[in-house]
């Protein structure tokens, strides 16, 4: 049982890992500096470190939650 939740705990560590790597990899693509005052470089990086952890973490959670759903799914048979 125990082990069973320390293995959950670490699928669901490395996905949020891989989704925020991902999503600071697409948002590198993206000119979203163009959006902020020249002198603003710091809070700008702030910005998009934030925005990364939380797209990253939400896509994560979305496919976690997609995958005990479907081994929920044998429960209604």
């Amino acid at each position: 049982m125990l082990q069973n939740l320390g293995t959950q705990a670490l699928v669901n560590m490395i996905s949020h890992f891989i989704f925020i790597i991902i999503t600071w990899q697409v948002l590198q693509a993206v000119r979203l500096d163009e959006l902020f005052k020249k002198n603003r470089i710091t809070e700008a990086r702030i910005v998009i470190i934030f925005l990364t952890i939380t797209i990253g973490s939400t896509v994560s959670h979305f496919f976690i939650d997609l995958i005990n759903w479907t081994q929920q799914i044998s429960y209604l048979f």
